[in-house]
C-alpha cells in the first residue's frame, strides 16, 4: 500500500533527513587513514543522539538477512556495493567507501547514503562516484508530479550504462515514511511513461547504486548482509529522500 503524504507530514520528514545528514556529515568527516569502520558508525550514532533520533537501520531485519543489522550505517568498502557491516576494518589509503544511514524522528524516516575516496583516490573511482551523483540528480529532476515511476528509474539507469557501469536487477530505491522502506519500488533502470504515477506527496529514497566492471551480478558475504561484485571491481552509491511535490522535487535529506 502507497501512502500519500501530507504537507505537514514532509514538514515532519524534513527534520529527520536533516538528521541523516547531519549523521552522514559525520561519519564522512570521521573518514580517514586508520580509521575504523566502526568508529564512523559511532560518530554517526553520536549525531543522532544528539538530534533525539531513532536508527531504522539497528536490528532491522528483512526477509532475505539471517540476523538483525547491528549498526546505524552500512559502510561498504571497494568492492562492497550495500549493506556493509561496519566493524574492525581500518580505512587504508585510497579505498572507496559508501556510507548509508537513516534516522527516524517524530514518527518519521529518512535514508540517504554517500560514496567517498580516503587519501589518495584512484581516477576512476572519482569518475565512479560522479557518475552515482549525476544519476541522482537525473532521478531526482525526473520526480515530477504526472510523471511515472519509469521516468525516473530511466533516467538513473541511462547515465549508469552510458558510463559502461553494472546496475543490479534486484536493489534499488523505495517508497519511504513512517517506515524505511515502504511501497513503491523504485528501479534503477526503467522504460519512461510506465510504472507507478508520481504525485503530490510521494515520498521516494532514491539511490543509484553502479558497479564499475560493468557486471550486473553480485554474491552476498557469509554475513548474510553485504553484498560484493562477482569479479572484485569497486560500486559506487548515492542516495536521497525526495518528496514529489506540485512545486518540483523537494529533497529532504539535503543538510
Amino acid at each position: 500500500m502507497v501512502e500519500i503524504k501530507t504537507d505537514a507530514s514532509l514538514d515532519a520528514m524534513r527534520e529527520a533527513g536533516r538528521v541523516v545528514a547531519s549523521a552522514l556529515d559525520a561519519a564522512q568527516r570521521a573518514a580517514a587513514v586508520g580509521v575504523s569502520l566502526r568508529e564512523l558508525d559511532d560518530a554517526a550514532r553520536e549525531a543522532l543522539r544528539e538530534a533525539g533520533a531513532s536508527s531504522p537501520f539497528l536490528g532491522y531485519r528483512p526477509q532475505f538477512a539471517s540476523t538483525p543489522f547491528p549498526a546505524v550505517i552500512c559502510a561498504s568498502v571497494n568492492d562492497a556495493i550495500v549493506h556493509g557491516i561496519p566493524g574492525d576494518y581500518r580505512l587504508r589509503d585510497g579505498d572507496l567507501v559508501t556510507v548509508d544511514c537513516g534516522a527516524t524522528l517524530d514518527g518519521w524516516s529518512g535514508d540517504a547514503a554517500v560514496s567517498f575516496t580516503v587519501g589518495t583516490p584512484r581516477p576512476a573511482d572519482l569518475r565512479l562516484i560522479e557518475a552515482t551523483r549525476q544519476a541522482l540528480e537525473a532521478g531526482i529532476a525526473a520526480a515530477v508530479a504526472g510523471g511515472r515511476m519509469g521516468d525516473i528509474s530511466h533516467a538513473v539507469g541511462t547515465v549508469g550504462r552510458s558510463a559502461g557501469y553494472g546496475i543490479m536487477e534486484d536493489f534499488g530505491g523505495h517508497g519511504i515514511g513512517r517506515r524505511m522502506h515502504e511501497d513503491p519500488p523504485v528501479p534503477n533502470e526503467g522504460r519512461p511513461g510506465r510504472g507507478f504515477p508520481l504525485r503530490h506527496g510521494l515520498v521516494l529514497a532514491i539511490e543509484p547504486m553502479f558497479l564499475a566492471g560493468g557486471l550486473d551480478a553480485y554474491t552476498t558475504d557469509a554475513d548474510g548482509w553485504t553484498l560484493r561484485t562477482t569479479d572484485g571491481s569497486r560500486a559506487a552509491h548515492s542516495e536521497h529522500t525526495v518528496a514529489i511535490t506540485d512545486d518540483g522535487p523537494r529533497i529532504l535529506t539535503a543538510l
